[in-house]
């Protein structure tokens, strides 16, 4: 029996993802589903971003689904991302932010792309130090994390059956660290080639990549790079996918994912009932494909949120300016599974 730990969060996120809660049990009936605190709200309670039984519930389960997390606008004693907790406690170590063409919001019909992100160094690290007016940040970059980057790449690729990688890096003028990167991906790739699983691949630095991004993002298939790198090109492709708004994700590790929409707490529509939960229930159906190997459940999903979305245009709806509430989008995805 599949479990799950929810962790609504912060504003919108006690919206969309209870709705998103709901499409996961119509479609896998037997889901245990159990709820934890994390976020800004969390930290005011009880002092800290993420509670120490929180973190025990999601290894439990192996799965958690969190929504949004509201954070303060200026420096707070003790306080500590919520989110950022979370990846380097778990060590989860990947982020997947897949980005398809969406019926009416996306400009173009003709995207499918994953981003493939190391997500547990990097310029994130949290190596800073500021000194006489001479502020510096460390990146860090291993082998060990990289090979573990490469080899969760190429499983999704066998997976989903994908064809051709984009290996983004800097190594012009970063020899050493974004060498390392692409050499340990490199090896990675051949190794499979080896063993008679072949696909196309290529390096692009990421200031092309980010070009390409914009002039020919229907050229990519899978990409993989570093934490910093990754964090922008991901956002940067969401444009095709209708914005952030609707963009999914999923923090993967060993045996482990926490699935996320990339939106924020949107503290201004909070309460309201107008947040849109597509991006939440997109990234639900991402724990389904890819923690619970459920393939056809999670194509059920994706294809009741096209279809919903085909159908609020024919309804005079422009889903790209304006959106029905909540509920209402919710009604429609459940109809449609």
């Amino acid at each position: 029996m599949p479990k799950l730990c929810i962790i609504p969060g912060d504003g919108i996120g006690l919206e969309v993802i209870p709705a998103a809660v709901q499409v996961l049990e119509k479609i896998i009936p037997d889901l245990e589903v159990v709820y934890a605190e994390a976020g800004w709200n969390c930290f005011q309670k009880y002092g800290v971003s993420v509670l120490p039984q929180t973190m025990d519930t999601i290894r439990d389960c192996g799965a958690a689904l969190f929504g949004a997390v509201s954070s303060p606008s200026h420096q707070v004693q003790g306080y500590r991302s919520a989110i950022l907790t979370l990846r380097q406690e778990l060590d989860l170590f990947a982020n997947l932010r897949p980005v398809r063409s969406l019926p009416v919001v996306s400009p173009r019909a003709d995207i499918d792309m994953i981003l493939v992100r190391e997500n547990s160094e990097g310029l994130y690290s949290g190596l800073e130090t500021i000194q006489d007016g001479r502020a510096t940040a460390t990146r860090v970059i291993t082998r060990q994390a990289s090979f573990r980057i490469a080899k969760q790449s190429m499983r999704i690729m066998q997976q989903l059956n994908r064809k051709k990688l984009s290996i983004i890096h800097k190594a012009n003028v970063l020899p050493l660290t974004d060498g390392l990167f692409r050499d340990t991906v490199r090896e990675v790739v051949s190794s499979y080639e080896q063993q008679g699983y072949c696909i196309d691949v290529e390096e692009i630095l990421v200031d092309v990549a980010a070009f390409r991004m914009l002039s020919d993002p229907q050229k990519y298939d899978v990409l993989v790079t570093t934490n910093l790198f990754g964090d922008i090109l991901s956002d940067a492709a969401a444009y095709w996918c209708g914005g952030l708004g609707m963009a999914p994700s999923l923090n993967l590790g060993e045996g482990i994912g926490l699935a996320e929409p990339v939106h924020g707490s949107a503290p201004d529509i909070a309460g309201k009932g107008i947040a849109n939960p597509i991006a939440a229930i997109l990234s639900a159906a991402l724990l389904v494909r890819f923690i619970w190997q459920q393939q056809e459940a999670a194509n059920q999903i994706e294809a009741a949120v096209h279809q919903s979305l085909i159908e609020f245009g024919d309804l005079g709806i422009n889903p790209s300016v304006h959106m029905p509430g909540t509920q209402v989008i919710l009604n429609r995805i459940l109809a449609n599974l």
